[in-house]
């Protein structure tokens, strides 16, 4: 377990620990942080002054994005904001900038296979690309930093359990931008995973205040797990007592780790960096701890990079599947999505 979860101990140790060491730590990474959060903020302000160009979308267009590096639940919301477009009879095109392994273009097309899914780091080119394949509303997928294009909505999605982090820029903290940026939202959305609903609903009040603008929150639970290849459903009572391996690649483990202890498993935890591609090696460790434990438990995430490559004679992975419970501002999202598609509906 040495070299897998290193990593992530410590950016957790940088960007939360109040010791003095990782004071110090930060403090080296100043420098650093104050001309990322100058480049930032230039970078807006010319977009603001249209010094740089914007760009229209063909189509309507709904971007989601966030403040922080990783975790934050984006890509579900953006799953769920597509599949209420096909709910409407809408086609959906899932533009995404495509990191390497493609992890989140999979989830998107098997959480959502009406859409168009497409990844191409030029969000023009993707919207053309998403048009001649019959899509009629854009879902921009880790889009809120992008201001070169025009959005008809501008979702914001921030993390309840960013409360814990320092309030510093990258590379000192985790905040590409500061809250202040959540002025650009049209809508906030906090998602919750292990903070409790009170730590989020008093978050998302700060926020409310702060910004004048609606603001959402919505509890990412994993309360059922399928089996990998089978589909089987697992509830998540039947992990009670289990000895399970919480093996993942995402930008928040501890969340997992966390969600994964509820059940009332005895857990040990593995982790990669967020859009990790597994190799030979990570994929034999990965059975070899299907065989020891009682079960393998994956992200979606992950299972969908693993699943074609499973070994068939190694007990199947379970995947834990995450349900949106929104807990306030439900009727806020849905009349936001209304609005952006509304030049869309017959005369």
């Amino acid at each position: 377990m040495a070299r897998r979860g290193a990593t992530h101990r410590l950016i957790r140790w940088l960007w939360t620990s109040r010791r003095p060491d990782a004071r110090l730590a930060r403090l080296g990474l100043l420098p650093a942080a104050g001309l990322y959060r100058m480049g930032t903020a230039l970078r807006a302000r010319a977009y603001r002054a249209r010094w740089l160009p914007v760009h229209d979308l063909p189509l309507p267009a709904v971007a989601v994005g966030n403040l922080t590096v990783g975790g934050s639940g984006k890509t579900p919301i953006a799953s769920w904001i597509a599949s209420y477009f096909v709910a409407r009879g809408l086609v959906p095109g899932i533009l995404l900038r495509g990191y390497r392994g493609g992890d989140e273009a999979l989830v998107h097309r098997q959480q959502v296979p009406a859409a168009r899914v497409v990844t191409d780091p030029d969000r023009v080119a993707g919207a053309a690309r998403a048009l001649a394949e019959g899509a009629q509303v854009l879902v921009l997928d880790d889009a809120f930093q992008r201001l070169d294009v025009h959005r008809d909505l501008n979702l914001a999605v921030v993390s309840a359990e960013t409360t814990r982090a320092v309030r510093w820029p990258l590379p000192a903290g985790p905040w590409r931008e500061g809250l202040p940026a959540l002025k650009r939202a049209d809508l906030v959305v906090i998602t919750r995973r292990r903070a409790d609903a009170g730590t989020a609903a008093r978050f998302a009040d700060r926020i409310a205040e702060r910004t004048r603008r609606p603001v959402a929150v919505v509890h990412l639970a994993a309360q059922r797990y399928e089996g990998m290849l089978s589909g089987r459903l697992v509830p998540a009572a039947s992990l009670a007592g289990a000895r399970v391996v919480a093996a993942s690649a995402i930008g928040d483990p501890e969340a997992f780790v966390a969600q994964t202890k509820a059940t009332g498993a005895a857990v040990q935890a593995a982790s990669w960096l967020d859009h990790h591609v597994f190799t030979e090696a990570d994929l034999a460790w990965l059975a070899k701890a299907a065989r020891k434990s009682d079960h393998l438990v994956v992200t979606l995430k992950d299972a969908v990079k693993l699943r074609d490559r499973w070994p068939a004679s190694v007990p199947e992975p379970l995947v834990a599947m995450l349900d949106l419970e929104w807990e306030r501002g439900h009727d806020d999202v849905v009349a936001a999505l209304e609005a952006a598609v509304a030049p869309l509906e017959p005369l």
